[in-house]
């Protein structure tokens, strides 16, 4: 069983723009998987409090006056996990080369950020599983649940209740097993959000679950007794992944 103190990620966040470490304080808060302890704009103070105190997870800037987020990283012996914040796309591939979780490319959304936290989030619960000896089988990996925010609320949805995202004005719906989900997301947020193996966009307007696929015609993929149109662009992607799964069964 994990404990309870692994349920959330205790956090600190380093960027020279004091802007900056607000959006990421406001967008902590309505992450529950994350809780934010510390903001710094200078790499000393937060390398001081590191030497104090353990972390989970590091919000780090990669361009600072001085030391950057990547010779910070480097410098630690022991690193906990890191998601890079930055306005520059250029240092990507050198800072997964240091094994960081995510690099949110300023200015990131909520569902954005969201899903970096998720993937901290999950990686955090399976090193500790590896540790107890629990995690053998590597489907155990997947990501089992995300969390929606609605209106004020964020809501829990386990991934296995997913059935298909519909989008809807200046909403995305969220249809599960047993009610709906509504939340104030563009399509390309959704997808961002759901980018879960087994999901994938059938329709400018739709995204599904292929496990909860029943059958497929010339112009429809039915889910759950409802027939969600097929976007021609769409439909090779699907017809592989339905074939695929097919042969696996």
């Amino acid at each position: 069983m994990i404990s309870k103190k692994n349920l959330v990620l205790k956090a600190i966040a380093i960027d020279d723009e004091p802007i900056a470490l607000e959006v990421i304080r406001s967008l902590s808060s309505e992450a529950a998987c994350v809780q934010l302890a510390a903001c710094f704009t200078r790499s000393k103070e937060a390398l001081m409090y590191l030497q104090q105190e353990q972390v989970d997870l590091i919000f780090l800037d990669i361009k600072m006056p001085g030391l950057s987020g990547i010779d910070f990283l480097k410098s630690l012996p022991n690193p906990p996990m890191v998601i890079f914040t930055t306005a520059y796309s250029e240092h990507a591939v050198q800072s997964f080369e240091l094994d960081a979780i995510d690099y949110l490319l300023k200015p990131f959304s909520f569902p954005r950020f969201l899903k970096a936290c998720h993937k901290a989030f999950e990686h955090h619960q399976l090193r500790h599983q590896s540790q107890l000896g629990l995690a053998s089988d590597p489907r155990e990996k997947a990501v089992s649940s995300i969390f929606i925010k609605s209106g004020y609320e964020l809501i829990k949805i386990e991934r296995s209740d997913l059935l298909y995202a519909e989008s809807i004005g200046n909403y995305v719906q969220f249809v599960l097993t047993g009610g709906v989900v509504r939340s104030r997301l563009t399509m390309v947020e959704a997808e961002d959000l759901l980018s879960l193996p087994g999901f994938i966009r059938v329709h400018r307007s739709f995204l599904v679950c292929s496990t909860r696929i029943a059958k497929l015609d010339k112009r429809n993929v039915w889910v759950a007794g409802k027939p969600i149109p097929v976007g021609s662009m769409y439909r090779p992607a699907l017809e592989k992944i339905i074939f695929d799964e097919a042969k696996d069964q």
